[in-house]
C-alpha cells in the first residue's frame, strides 16, 4: 500500500490492522504457514467474520507481507541496539549471534512466524537476501579493518546463517534449553572461525 494511503488511515483502522497482524503471527506460529487461513486468523483476533480482514488486506499475500514487516521490525529492534552498543566488528558479530538466540525466548511467536514464512512462502522473502547481505558486508568490513582473518565472506555468511537457523529451530522446539548459553557457544564458535590467525 502506498505511503500516503497508510498516512490516511484512522487510529481505529491502524489499531484493527495491528490486531489482525498480531493474530496472524500467533496463528502462523501455532499452526504453520500452510494451515493459516483468514478463518483461523479471524477466530484468533476475536472477529465476527473474515470480511474484516478482507477489508484491511487485499489477500493472504498482502497480510503475510505485513506480518513480515512487523516480525522483522521486532527482531531488528531487539538485535541492533545490542550490536550498536558493541565496539568493533568482532564484538558486533558476537552481539548479533547472542541476541539472535535470546530473541527466540523474548519473542517466540515472531521468530516462529518468520521461520514458517521463510521456509514455506512461494517466493523468497526479501529479508532472507537482506540478511545474507548484512553478514557479508559486516565480514568484509571486519577483514578490511584487520579484525577478521582471510576467508571467503560469502561462504562464512552462509555458514553463520545456517548455524543460526539450526540453533533457532532447536530452541523453538526445546523451550527448556538455555538460549543465552546457546548464544555464547555460537558466538565463541564463529569468533574462533573468523579471527585472524
Amino acid at each position: 500500500m502506498p505511503a500516503n494511503a497508510a498516512k490516511g488511515r484512522t487510529f481505529t483502522e491502524s489499531a484493527r490492522r495491528a490486531q489482525i497482524v498480531a493474530a496472524a503471527i500467533a496463528v502462523i506460529a501455532e499452526h504453520g504457514y500452510a494451515a493459516t487461513s483468514f478463518t483461523r486468523i479471524a477466530k484468533q483476533a476475536g472477529l465476527s467474520s473474515t470480511g474484516m480482514i478482507s477489508y484491511h488486506f487485499a489477500n493472504k499475500d498482502d497480510l503475510i507481507g505485513e506480518v513480515l514487516t512487523e516480525a522483522t521490525r521486532v527482531a531488528y529492534e531487539f538485535i541492533f541496539p545490542r550490536m550498536a552498543a558493541a565496539t568493533g566488528h568482532r564484538a558486533k558479530l558476537r552481539a548479533r549471534l547472542e541476541s539472535n538466540m535470546e530473541l527466540v525466548r523474548a519473542h517466540p511467536g515472531h521468530v516462529r512466524a518468520l521461520m514458517e514464512i521463510a521456509r514455506n512462502a512461494p517466493t523468497t522473502p526479501d529479508f532472507v537476501d537482506e540478511r545474507f547481505g548484512l553478514f557479508t558486508g559486516h565480514l568484509r568490513a571486519g577483514q578490511d579493518a584487520g579484525e577478521f582473518g582471510p576467508f571467503n565472506a560469502d561462504a562464512m555468511a552462509v555458514a553463520i546463517i545456517g548455524a543460526i537457523d539450526a540453533m533457532v529451530i532447536g530452541l523453538v522446539f526445546h523451550p527448556e534449553v538455555d538460549a543465552a548459553e546457546f548464544g555464547r557457544e555460537l558466538a565463541d564458535t564463529f569468533d574462533r572461525a573468523t579471527r585472524p590467525s
